[in-house]
């Protein structure tokens, strides 16, 4: 047959091959890999909003334990033991020594808002907190924890202030936290390379100093807070909300995961780009990919191999076909010789029969006599007959059985 055609049988063979084993494989790998995919970025973002929501524990009951530490002074403590500053000195130098500089100073404060006593590293003097915010607070919740802010001092720090009662008198005590210790504690949540984590306040001020500069971002995450959906009623953090979106100042997909704090009046922000929350997704994705890849080679090889031997079997037989067909001709070609010439046995056999009983009759009328009766005329007749008979053996036989035009041979023309 044509090369041509075992070629294309050959491609097609591979194609069909291929196509055959390598959709399954490719159907597969795609739904495995939209279940994994689903599947590790639900674990990845469950993962995230449990540990925002233990750090958000974390930061709440730090508060409530500087808070339940300053309570227990006013509770135990007498109002004059704040009052003189001597006393409130060793006070302040105690908390320092017992808790590692988180209360940066101590200061006793009389409700009309005038600073009494102080124990500290800034000079106050005789500081007047009337028009204060945190005073005005304070007066009201009688424990009162403050925003962020400048204050007198001129540097960001928040207080911690109780209103108590002494001797009949209400008395305000005010200590201010180590604003950089607080910090590092927000900042411990850092994940991966772009993991940080930050607080705002209602007004969406910030509460802490994020490490890298978010002041253009901080419009945008105040809208998003607004429109965050709610987290789920089934999941383990109902507190905490999360949104996935493309952050407009780096123009990268980030994840953001807020949780309330202080009683809603601060919330807990971490952000951190999908690229590298997921970092590790896109390295199985890669190896899956490679997989992937290194089976369609594989199929491919053995859909070569398979192709071609399928081809040459298929080459073969059809050799083989072909060579059978040729015998079943040449014994086609044999039968009709043997048939031809069984003709020409019986064109011959028959003249030749005559011829002998005619010759036989001869004998039998010479031994009689030739003088008798007419046996001349009938010697005469069979010598008529016997040359007809010779005469028509003489001629073609094939006259009677003619040959096939492939069978008929050269020189029957000239006969």
């Amino acid at each position: 047959m044509d090369r041509n055609y075992y070629q294309s049988l050959h491609r097609s063979m591979i194609a069909t091959v291929v196509f055959v084993s390598f959709m399954p494989l490719l159907v597969i790998t795609l739904l495995a890999g939209y279940q994994f995919t689903t599947a590790y970025k639900e674990k990845v973002l469950d993962h995230i909003r449990e540990i925002v929501q233990k750090h958000e524990q974390v930061i709440n009951n730090y508060l409530d334990e500087k808070v339940a530490e300053v309570r227990v002074l006013t509770d135990t403590l007498e109002g004059s033991c704040f009052v003189n500053e001597r006393s409130l000195r060793n006070l302040h130098e105690s908390l320092v020594r017992r808790h590692g500089g988180d209360f940066v100073d101590l200061g006793m404060v009389s409700t009309d808002g005038k600073l009494v006593a102080y124990s500290g590293p800034f000079k106050l003097g005789k500081a007047d907190y009337s028009g204060a915010k945190w005073f005005q607070e304070v007066m009201q919740r009688r424990v009162y924890i403050s925003d962020v802010f400048l204050g007198l001092r001129g540097v960001p720090h928040f207080i911690i202030a109780v209103l108590f009662e002494s001797d009949g008198e209400e008395w305000i005590l005010r200590t201010t936290l180590d604003f950089v210790s607080f910090n590092q504690l927000v900042e411990d949540i850092r994940i991966g390379k772009t993991g940080q984590a930050f607080i705002i306040n209602r007004a969406g001020e910030f509460q802490t100093t994020p490490r890298v500069d978010l002041e253009k971002e901080l419009p945008f995450v105040r809208e998003l807070l607004k429109t965050s959906p709610p987290a789920n009623a089934l999941s383990s953090t109902p507190r905490v909300r999360t949104a996935i979106t493309e952050s407009p100042i780096s123009g990268r997909e980030t994840i953001f995961v807020n949780s309330p704090l202080k009683n809603g009046e601060w919330t807990l922000i971490y952000q951190q780009d999908t690229a590298d929350a997921f970092s590790q997704l896109h390295r199985i994705r890669g190896m899956g990919f490679i997989v992937l890849l290194l089976g369609g080679v594989g199929i491919t090889v053995m859909a070569f191999v398979l192709s071609s031997r399928m081809v040459a079997r298929i080459r073969q037989a059809d050799m083989s076909k072909e060579m059978m067909n040729e015998q079943v001709i040449e014994a086609g070609k044999l039968a009709s010789v043997g048939e031809l010439a069984a003709g020409i046995a019986h064109e011959i056999n028959n003249p030749v029969a005559i011829m002998m009983e005619e010759a036989g009759w001869i004998e039998d009328l010479m031994a009689e006599g030739l003088e008798v009766d007419d046996n001349m005329d009938e010697a005469r007749r069979a010598l008529t007959q016997i040359r007809t008979q010779a005469r028509g053996a003489a001629t073609s036989p094939t006259s009677c059985f003619p040959l096939p035009a492939r069978l008929t041979p050269r020189s029957s023309a000239s006969t």
